[in-house]
């Protein structure tokens, strides 16, 4: 299992748009993600789950990938939250 850390940065956090493209990211890969934010885990394939979360910016949250292609989805997932202006790596 593999773990990161990121502040949310974008202006207003992880709405709709946002989600919709990182749970895009997560379900293309075999291992469980799981996305964690305000005392709160959820399935990081999950769209009503991460909107459920309400990730607003300057919050913390923390990726967490295991199984075989965990180091491949947790790259992706770090490409996606930083290229998009999202959030920053801790």
């Amino acid at each position: 299992m593999i773990k990161k850390s990121f502040r949310i940065t974008s202006e207003k956090g992880i709405h709709a748009r946002p989600a919709t493209a990182l749970v895009n990211v997560a379900m293309a890969y075999e291992c469980d993600i799981k996305l964690s934010a305000l005392r709160r885990t959820v399935d990081f394939k999950s769209i009503m789950g991460v909107m459920a979360l309400g990730i607003y910016s300057g919050t913390t949250i923390e990726i967490k990938c295991d199984g075989k292609d965990e180091q491949e989805a947790m790259d992706a997932l770090t490409d996606t939250l930083v290229k998009q202006g999202l959030g920053k790596e801790l």
